[in-house]
């Protein structure tokens, strides 16, 4: 079976067994989820959805994020780690979108990449679940999964953006990223994957890194509610 057959074949199936894969970070707008995808570095999502409400409720603007008093940010955003360098990127984002784009977060890679605190990987977060334009997003979760699945040999999270975009129509790219990650925090883990209990093993090269005894497999999957802190 040809790599592009397989790689589809593996993304059927996915879409399968995870119909509801979505963006696991709460918001309402695109400058809430950019706000939420800088808060999620180093940090589960799980923390960051208990962080975003009451930051949300504060800083509802660009031009609040701007305006915000430093050690109050800091303070909302602490629990997230790093929270220093989050609260500048966060006043950062906020005075360029208010400079440059009138406070509103644009929905152009090339410009969204040149924003305090976005990089390629939250660009394409914001581009495919705020404003709908298909995009790729390498996590750790779909850096690893690619590379299990023989998709790349690539380590660059943008070599692998560029190597499975070849093999998926552009429709696809955004639901492609959130099975690939779904099924990295829940199956495919990153020391022992459960690949007795996976829906793809049959097409995965990988198969047999982890145990593939159903009963010893069974027992690594995660819950929804553990892979939220994975």
């Amino acid at each position: 079976m040809g790599l592009v057959r397989r790689a589809r074949r593996i993304n059927r199936e996915l879409a399968e067994t995870y119909p509801d894969a979505h963006c696991e970070l709460d918001f309402t707008s695109p400058l809430e989820l950019a706000v939420a995808t800088i808060l999620s570095a180093q940090c589960t999502d799980k923390r960051v959805n208990e962080v975003t409400p009451a930051l949300f409720r504060t800083y509802r603007t660009a031009a609040d994020y701007a305006g915000a008093d430093r050690l109050e940010l800091e303070e909302l955003v602490r629990t997230t780690g790093f929270f220093r360098n989050k609260t500048t990127s966060l006043i950062g984002l906020g005075a360029a979108l208010v400079e440059r784009y009138d406070g509103q977060v644009p929905a152009r890679l090339e410009d969204l990449v040149t924003l305090p605190g976005i990089g390629r990987k939250t660009a394409n977060v914001v581009l495919g679940n705020a404003f709908g334009v298909p995009g790729i997003t390498v996590d750790t979760h779909f850096g690893r999964l690619a590379r299990r699945f023989g998709w790349t040999e690539e380590e660059d999270p943008v070599k692998v953006e560029a190597a499975v975009g070849e093999l998926f129509p552009k429709a696809e790219w955004t639901q492609l990223s959130h099975r690939l990650i779904f099924h990295g925090r829940r199956v495919c883990h990153s020391r022992t994957p459960a690949c007795g209990a996976c829906g793809v093993a049959a097409l995965c090269p990988s198969y047999g890194l982890g145990p593939v005894d159903a009963v010893a497999a069974g027992k690594l999957v995660k819950s929804p509610e553990q892979a939220a802190v994975s």
